[in-house]
């Protein structure tokens, strides 16, 4: 890429055109994340109304009731993040954020739960994108995590308002 002006690669264009590479980086992150933000939006929906409708059902057996609510929540989280991880992979091969021949599942992966190995990088012309992937992928997890505790703070109200055994708040245990 060195030596050919005006490619996105190239070192030496000037500072308004550095500028603009960034803002379109800023761009196609924006869209992925949006994009990501509504996989995420649809899946939390769909798991909530489960874990709701399922929370409702009298169990002869709520602590399995229970376990079962909270393993569906987060399986189904798990697969609303290895979407959005395939997404932000589709986008790194459209615009070439990655080498060659690079993995593009693996360096999503990385970058969106901030693992950061380090072992692939972005080309110089994208490197934000790691960055905001990162942003992305901390978002959504903690976005998880407060669905998940809503869950099981529901599904526990809810046995404890049927009288389950041990959930009641009549007993001491």
């Amino acid at each position: 890429m060195r030596g050919r002006p005006g490619r996105l690669g190239d070192t030496s264009i000037g500072p308004t055109k550095r500028g603009a590479v960034m803002v379109f980086q800023f761009l196609v992150g924006g869209i992925v994340s949006v994009i990501n933000i509504m996989i995420h939006a649809l899946v939390t929906v769909g798991a909530v109304g489960i874990a709701r409708s399922a929370g409702l059902r009298h169990s002869q057996r709520p602590r399995l009731h229970l376990m079962a609510v909270m393993v569906g929540t987060a399986a189904a989280l798990m697969i609303a993040h290895t979407l959005e991880v395939f997404v932000w992979a589709l986008a790194y091969s459209l615009v070439g954020a990655a080498p060659a021949n690079s993995e593009m599942l693996y360096f999503a992966f990385v970058n969106y739960t901030t693992l950061g190995y380090g072992d692939i990088t972005p080309v110089k012309a994208w490197r934000l994108t790691g960055p905001i992937t990162a942003m992305n992928g901390i978002l959504m997890f903690g976005w998880s995590t407060a669905v998940l505790f809503e869950v099981l703070r529901k599904t526990l109200d809810r046995l404890a308002s049927i009288g389950a055994p041990a959930f009641s708040s009549a007993d001491p245990g």
